[in-house]
């Protein structure tokens, strides 16, 4: 991908001291140039389907002690919370392996591992595309991102016995009006812990607490559960906890010319309290023992 170097990148803590990982796999923004003469859409129609700015809503994670993983290529260009192969055969010329996956809903919805449409329904390309530029980019992004994800979790879990993955997303100000008519404007965020089996519940619990104690209006699993990073990486019984956080994005930028509002800084500081709260909860609820090397 020699227009994109650097598709993703982990940002470590001067000490890593927390038993913890924060990903952000949608909150990409550099577009490879190949992909935006593939493409019909705008950059700024591209980016609709972007967590716009949610590395930087929970980049205080680092200096509270856990690393961030993010990514630096768009959703639009490779999803990478899917299965590796999630793929719809009518965005491609030619027979797709059988391995590949092409009857999920998140397919049938144009929303695959290569995306078909950004999120408010438009087709990305401008016709067919080959198998083998799928092929390039999940060999290329998708599974070296994924080994890295791996890698942290295991290193933590190697050192600790337990670890805590955070899933940071966005999730569009209008998502949880049909499941929660009774919270007006919809709600602040969503934790999803794939209804308690990614997530010991007393870490979800937690979590909850401390946004409700914020102010914010907060639901669990309805309309987002977690998605297949969540669901890979969340095995309680195993020691590995996976929790999936969805931000409203009405509360820190406007949805339309996607620049951050005023209340951008708000909602960066209430996530800031709630890692300096969380980790060293979670610190205390694993191991007495520090992540460090003493």
């Amino acid at each position: 991908m020699p227009d994109a170097p650097l598709p993703f990148e982990i940002l470590p803590p001067a000490e890593w001291t927390a038993p913890a990982v924060f990903n952000s796999p949608h909150s990409g923004r550099d577009f490879p140039e190949d992909f935006l003469r593939q493409a019909r859409l705008s950059r700024h129609t591209l980016r609709k389907s972007e967590d716009c700015y949610v590395d930087e809503l929970f980049l205080s994670c680092v200096s509270h002690g856990a690393p961030m993983l993010r990514a630096r290529v768009p959703r639009s260009y490779v999803d990478l919370n899917r299965e590796p192969y999630e793929l719809d055969p009518r965005m491609f010329s030619g027979d797709l392996p059988g391995y590949a996956n092409t009857s999920s809903p998140r397919v049938a919805g144009g929303l695959g591992t290569i995306p078909r449409i950004v999120s408010e329904g438009e087709e990305i390309y401008r016709g067919r595309i080959d198998f083998a530029e799928a092929r390039k980019r999940i060999e290329q992004v998708y599974l070296p991102y994924h080994r890295t994800l791996t890698a942290l979790t295991n290193a933590v879990l190697a050192k600790v016995g337990e670890v805590l993955l955070i899933d940071c997303h966005s999730m569009p100000a209008s998502a949880s009006a049909h499941v929660a008519p009774q919270v007006p404007g919809g709600a602040d965020v969503v934790l999803g812990d794939r209804f308690g089996a990614s997530c010991a519940e007393d870490i979800s619990g937690f979590v909850e607490d401390a946004l409700r104690g914020h102010g914010l209006r907060v639901l669990r699993n309805k309309p987002y559960a977690g998605g297949f990073i969540t669901q890979n990486h969340g095995s309680p019984h195993r020691g590995q906890h996976a929790l999936q956080i969805e931000i409203n994005r009405s509360l820190y930028m406007n949805e339309t010319t996607l620049e951050k509002t005023a209340g951008f800084n708000d909602v960066r500081a209430i996530l800031d309290q709630l890692a300096a709260a969380l980790l060293p909860y979670l610190e205390e609820r694993f191991s007495p023992q520090k992540l460090a090397a003493e």
